[in-house]
């Protein structure tokens, strides 16, 4: 089809401008016949009706209106087809990325991030041909040779027959050659997938592979896969020139043909000048729609391809938890309930919580362990709307979690993932990530509460100062220490700590557990925790494994039980003691 249906559903919502385009690109066409019959008028009264110029200047005076009106409206087709492209391109991204962002994090985790952040960027923009030239094109090509071929129908049947019988070859000729170019298309699009998602993971491993002297490898890989893309461009290219080389051909021999047959019927008296003449003027002009069309037929199937990823990401679905429209009291602590609760991955093929059932009151500190894989993470992931449950409920002082405002609940949960991101800009903007009305004054307090303030006022510029993508330019300990005054400043009745202190030293663990004790102090709190020496002065543990609650209780009573929380500790001190 020479109209990817999706990609026409999108450009219809656009579809004033899109009647606009082509109502100018039609008036092109007409402007042209009315020049080619004013050439005609002049050519005929000035060559065969031997009058002098003056005779004709009122033609000549209208021939100049009607270039300068032609070129005014081919300036205006052109910028409101590029009007029209940005507005259906800002309009799909605006609702991928928005689609994209809804997912959330467990979705995405799915996802190549490079051949994400190629289908956004590059994806959309591969559009832009699709929409400001191919479209139009197809419209001018659509409408512009039936008005001709109805003007030159009464005056030149035999014209009219052969135009009618030619015209069809380039567009059956644009769909065979698009057959053969839809596979180059698609394996170039791959091509440039597979290289972005390469080198975000290579950026992304840098370090790793530094240390095990594997980087250069990288750099022969990155330039293989460089070659397969500019191979794959190359061949979409050559099909791309061949197929304009042969279009131009086959207009040209049809514009012959009706030449030849004007010229042998004007030379037996069978038609007149004025009709040949003014026959011949519109025959190029008829097949010109169409040879464009076949120039802008690369950059359709470019669009139509990077329009499949773009489509099949709108059309992920995801885990995410469905938005209710109940919304907590402002004021006042938080108690939780799991009651059998099921969930699960990838469309319930990976399960990950089997009938999890506990309840939380106000004010109390759960902290959940287990082996990797138990679905500690998981249980997170549910409260943070992130994953739906597949059955059972969750409620929120006492009510179903599935039917409360996700934005409003999550003002109300403080979350300190093992690695938290900073993002580009100053510390304090990060830190009023939680509270971004918040003042300068809000964000100072939230910091000392973390233990973050004295370290934030010998940086360079103080609150002021840039921090770099992922806050590289700061220690482990103190972005740990940001994302604790966030969670101070947003000052949330829920605290969810995602083994907040891993991987630190003995000097910033010291100042991170007085920094969470303070932050925990009279909230509620679920505790997931890797280093088993962070659970000790939580209410209750729970011990997670395959899915299913093992084990609850306090420290020393999970240690008198003698099971797989006894077990884990085991395994930790001595893993401490061999570090030591």
């Amino acid at each position: 089809m020479l109209i990817d249906r999706q990609l026409g559903r999108e450009v219809f919502k656009e579809r004033g401008l899109l009647l606009v385009v082509a109502g100018l690109g039609a008036g092109g066409g007409v402007l042209a016949v009315a020049q080619a019959y004013y050439i005609t008028q002049v050519i005929d009264q000035i060559f065969l009706g031997r009058q002098e110029l003056g005779a004709v200047a009122e033609f000549l005076w209208l021939l100049t209106g009607l270039a300068l009106v032609r070129a005014v409206v081919t300036y205006f087709e052109g910028v409101l087809a590029f009007n029209l492209a940005a507005a259906v391109k800002t309009t799909l991204r605006e609702r991928l990325t928005g689609h994209l962002l809804g997912l959330g994090p467990v979705t995405l985790a799915n996802q190549p991030a490079g051949e994400l952040i190629n289908v956004v960027s590059e994806g959309v923009e591969n559009l832009d041909a699709y929409f400001s030239k191919y479209l139009p094109q197809l419209a001018k090509a659509t409408l512009i040779p039936v008005f001709i071929l109805l003007i030159i129908w009464p005056l030149d049947l035999t014209s009219a027959i052969i135009m009618l019988v030619t015209a069809p070859l380039i567009p059956m000729f644009m769909i065979l050659i698009g057959k053969a170019a839809e596979r180059r298309n698609t394996r170039q699009w791959e091509t440039l997938n597979n290289l972005s998602a390469h080198f975000m993971d290579v950026l992304a491993g840098l370090t790793t592979l530094k240390l095990f002297g594997r980087s250069l490898e990288q750099i022969a890989i990155i330039s293989r896969v460089s070659r397969e893309f500019r191979d794959t461009t190359l061949d979409v290219l050559k099909i791309a020139f061949l197929s304009a080389l042969a279009l131009e051909l086959l207009a040209t021999i049809s514009t012959a043909l009706v030449a030849v047959a004007l010229g042998l019927r004007l030379l037996y008296g069978e038609v007149t000048f004025t009709q040949a003449f003014f026959v011949l003027l519109l025959a190029p002009e008829y097949y010109l729609p169409l040879r464009l069309l076949g120039s802008q037929f690369h950059a359709g199937m470019a669009g139509k391809t990077a329009a499949t990823d773009i489509f099949r990401l709108l059309a992920l679905t995801g885990d995410k938890q469905e938005a209710g429209s109940k919304q907590l009291p402002k004021q006042g602590q938080v108690t939780l309930a799991f009651k059998q609760v099921y969930a699960a991955y990838q469309n319930g093929e990976r399960p990950a919580l089997a009938g999890i059932s506990f309840d939380l009151a106000a004010g109390q500190h759960l902290a959940i362990v287990g082996p990797s894989g138990a679905g500690k993470s998981t249980l997170a992931a549910l409260l943070l709307g992130f994953v739906t449950p597949v059955s059972g409920k969750i409620t929120v002082n006492g009510i179903n979690l599935t039917t409360l405002s996700l934005s409003d609940w999550l003002r109300k949960v403080a979350f300190v993932p093992q690695r938290p991101h900073l993002f580009q800009g100053t510390v304090a903007d990060n830190i009023r990530l939680a509270q971004p009305d918040a003042t300068l004054d809000a964000v100072i307090e939230a910091a000392k509460a973390a233990g973050a303030h004295d370290f934030i006022c010998h940086l360079p510029a103080g609150y002021d100062t840039l921090v770099g993508e992922g806050g590289r330019s700061l220690s482990g300990g103190e972005r740990q220490r940001l994302a604790i005054a966030r969670a101070f400043l947003q000052d949330a009745p829920l605290i969810i700590l995602d083994e907040a202190a891993r991987g630190l030293d003995v000097t910033s663990l010291a100042v991170l557990d007085v920094a969470l004790a303070r932050l925990l102090a009279g909230r509620t709190a679920i505790i997931i925790a890797h280093r088993l020496t962070t659970v000790r002065q939580a209410d209750t543990i729970m011990v997670l494994s395959e899915g299913k609650i093992a084990e609850v209780g306090t420290h020393a009573e999970l240690l008198a039980h003698q099971g797989i929380y006894s077990q884990l500790m085991g395994a930790a001190q001595a893993g401490e003691g061999q570090d030591d």
